[in-house]
């Protein structure tokens, strides 16, 4: 997918660059979380590479071996080859449709892989670095073979946690890594049978002996290759708890099959053989591999990964390459991202929620908008949430009012007709260096661009994205200030050259977005008649001294193209419609996908009506709660949730227990509320937050002061209390919703009717964190309402 003809080989005296991503594994559809998490941005620091004139190639690939694609392959009932042909092609499409620029998009199951692994064992075994030990592995008999450890599930042994779905090698819910035998309860993934614990002989890493090469390696690298915090703290955290000889082997058919006669009927663990997947996927892509994988004086590694996968860059593929004691071109820079979460909770291959690769050619967003969306929201200090309301705002307020309406009133002005325009024609810039205007929009501009630089080369991508985005503002503020469309009458040369400059940074933006928006960069070059070729921020070629006059980047008596809308407007109905197409697994999508089948399909079949005079009766629509207008039916939807804003807090005169606060939920004036908060939550954590308030409740008089409303707090079985907090962009007075329960808020619960005291108890958080209607979120246009740390408490 590269844009090179010959495959590139490092020049000496050039920055050399390798860059790679975890390499996706092969049973599933790639999900936003894990496409912005290694794939997306590894694609952005490889196109910035490219336009700054580095000697840069990007490598890639799926993921291929190892039990979880033996395991996809029973349930799916072919070969494990058939499966990963099936998904490498997914995989590639989907990239393809994102616009990721590998210079090669390989795959693991290559004899090149076989080759390579099985040369660096060799190696290892040379130089004494591998020992022979009995582990203890799970065997089911009604199977007949070892279990390998994602071929078992039980309980997860560690404090606190005991999810029941722990997998043999990891527990998904608190992240530790696991033996299958430590398993609590123990069962065979593929006939649900008890196995027995044997006896088998396996290959070991002796990572212990290697420790001094590794610790002086990390302590060099992480300091010259500026490793992300996440990624120092994962590997001291292996560090600190000793290393210990890593198991290598596996009993599994679908692998690198390791070269001894004593172990024929093993194959290499995945986490030993997946990285060196780079290397014969670089020998896929040059038979000249070696320059770059093996010169580490003129070739810098960088490495791209969510934060699960650290570890085994870090601490496991150096130690297998220091341990074959060749020149190995080791790992200089690793960036690491935490998760991207989903609206209510994590995006999940295997429980199917989120929004997966092939569902967003679905939506009609243009890739470089899902682009622009996931790298502004790259979690890349902390984890961040997917919302479809967040997505709205930024494309709205960012692209559409930001970005596409300063391009689009610079070249629609440029392409009037002469007399009220330019006639297509870039004018010429007289007097430029007078213009105070254009001097301090030059000097501001300079600035950013520096900014800009320094932020991508230290991979601080989000940082790179917003300070390009700044420029669009700062030229929309410029646009503004020069009032051009009143110069163009009085004052023509100055007019000139607020045009001429804000179309060079029209180029300018193309050019520094581009690794972020390719696609738009295009659109925008072709808008401008300049060939895409010309993007480039390199300093051979003198691109940033040309931004010192951004007047002077395009040429005068050039002539433009045609303007046309880059960005359109994403509506509050097509919001409601993603969040509500989207919801739940995968699996729950394709039943309503079904229901909604036959309620079209129902519509269209007219239906002869024997109940003459009588109403006909309505179909209801899948997923829909229908709201009665009987008082007999108690739903939901009869509350009047609302998010509140505390303006002012203080303790109760009359009771030491309770709070008087004063919030501003979307009326005229505050309505006074009481709450029994004093003892859990600290005044000064009480003032100027937002908040769920029940606003239909029956006023109460509480100790002599009457409370008009209720705020929504969380409590857990130790007694611990949290307030539900909306999110930070909710608009206060808004109304709280719940998917599929539709109708009007009573103006008043009647308390003899106990509508309240009857929908109480099916609210609660979830096991992440989310305020819930029995399982449906709290949701706000901003997305859902949370709360700190109380899982499954109680709301009250």
């Amino acid at each position: 997918m590269g844009d090179a003809e010959v495959p590139r080989v490092p020049i000496p005296g050039r920055r050399n660059i390798l860059i790679t991503s975890a390499l996706p594994y092969v049973n599933n559809v790639p999900h936003l979380g894990n496409i912005i998490g290694c794939v997306l941005s590894a694609d952005v620091f490889a196109r910035y590479c490219r336009n700054r004139g580095y000697n840069a190639i990007y490598i890639c690939g799926t993921d291929e071996y190892g039990t979880a694609t033996e395991t996809k392959a029973m349930e799916e009932n072919c070969t494990p080859k058939q499966i990963c042909d099936k998904y490498h092609a997914i995989h590639k499409e989907v990239y393809e449709w994102f616009g990721i620029s590998f210079d090669e998009f390989g795959r693991t199951s290559s004899p090149q892989q076989t080759v390579i692994c099985q040369t660096i064992f060799q190696k290892l075994i040379e130089n004494n670095w591998l020992s022979e030990n009995i582990m203890q592995q799970l065997y089911c008999e009604t199977c007949k073979r070892f279990l390998a450890d994602r071929l078992v599930e039980g309980t997860c042994p560690t404090e606190n946690c005991n999810y029941e779905s722990a997998r043999g090698d990891q527990c998904e819910k608190c992240s530790k890594l696991l033996n299958p035998t430590e398993l609590k309860d123990p069962r065979c993934k593929v006939c649900q049978a008890t196995p027995q614990i044997r006896d088998t002989i396996h290959l070991f890493l002796e990572l212990p002996l290697l420790k001094d090469k590794l610790e002086e390696y990390i302590n060099n690298m992480s300091v010259v290759g500026l490793w992300s915090q996440n990624a120092i703290q994962a590997t001291h955290a292996w560090l600190k708890e000793g290393l210990k000889p890593r198991c290598i082997t596996r009993d599994l058919k679908w692998g690198v099959p390791v070269p001894l006669e004593k172990f024929k009927d093993k194959v290499f663990y995945v986490w030993f053989d997946a990285p060196i997947g780079y290397v014969s996927i670089t020998s896929c892509y040059t038979s000249d591999w070696e320059k770059w994988w093996k010169d580490p004086e003129n070739v810098e590694l960088y490495q791209f990964m969510g934060k699960d996968n650290v570890p085994f860059h870090t601490v496991m593929f150096p130690s297998t390459l220091l341990g074959t004691g060749e020149n190995w071109t080791l790992m200089k820079t690793i960036s690491v991202t935490e998760y991207l979460n989903y609206e209510a909770g994590k995006f999940s291959k295997s429980k199917g929620v989120g929004v997966f690769g092939n569902d967003v050619k679905d939506t009609n967003i243009p890739p470089e908008v899902w682009r622009y969306y996931l790298l502004t929201n790259r979690p890349e200090v902390s984890d961040t949430l997917f919302t479809w309301a967040d997505l709205q705002a930024k494309l709205n307020s960012e692209l559409l009012n930001n970005l596409g309406n300063f391009i689009n009133r610079v070249l629609s002005f440029i392409v009037k007709s002469p007399g009220s325009g330019y006639g297509s024609i870039i004018p010429d810039a007289p007097n430029a260096e007078s213009h105070p205007l254009t001097m301090k929009l030059a000097d501001k501009v300079c600035k950013y661009v520096d900014q800009y630089l320094e932020a991508m080369e230290k991979v601080k991508l989000k940082q790179g994205l917003k300070i390009a985005m700044s420029i669009s503002s700062e030229g929309n503020a410029y646009l503004q200030e020069s009032q051009f469309w009143k110069l163009y009458k009085e004052d023509k040369d100055s007019c000139s050259v607020v045009m001429r400059t804000s179309a060079g940074l029209v180029w300018l933006l193309a050019s520094l977005l581009e690794p972020f928006m390719p696609s738009f960069s295009i659109e925008v070059l072709k808008q401008l008649n300049v060939p895409p070729t010309q993007i480039s921020i390199s300093d051979e070629k003198g691109d940033i001294d040309r931004v010192k006059a951004p007047w002077k980047i395009l040429p005068s008596g050039h002539k433009i193209g045609t303007p046309e809308p880059l960005f359109k407007e994403m509506k509050d109905d097509a919001v409601k419609y993603f969040r509500e197409k989207f919801a739940g697994s995968q699996s729950e999508r394709i039943v309503r996908a079904e229901a909604d089948k036959i309620a079209e399909q129902l519509k269209k079949t007219k239906v002869l009506d024997t109940n003459q005079g009588k109403k006909p009766k309505q179909t209801k629509q899948a997923g829909e709660v229908k709201p009665k207008k009987d008082e007999s039916e108690i739903s939901v939807s009869r509350l009047d949730i609302r998010v509140g804003l505390i303006t002012k807090v203080q303790k109760h005169p009359d009771a030491d227990s309770l709070y008087v606060e004063e919030i501003d939920v979307g009326e005229a004036s505050p309505r006074t509320v009481v709450s029994g908060l004093v003892n859990y939550i600290p005044l000064e954590q009480m003032q100027n937050r937002k908040v769920c308030v029940l606003c239909n409740l029956k006023p109460a008089t509480m100790r002599g002061i009457k409370s008009h409303a209720m705020v929504l707090a969380a409590s857990s079985d130790d007694h611990k209390v949290e307030l539900v907090d909306p999110p930070e962009a909710a608009v206060v007075g808004e109304r709280v919703s719940f998917l599929g329960y539709s109708g009007e808020p009573d103006e008043v619960l009647n308390p003899k009717k106990k509508v309240w005291e009857t929908l109480q108890p099916d609210l609660h958080t979830n096991e992440e964190l989310v305020a819930c209607y029995k399982d449906v979120p709290l949701t706000t246009s901003a997305g859902v309402c949370k709360v700190l740390s109380i899982s499954k408490g109680v709301i009250r």
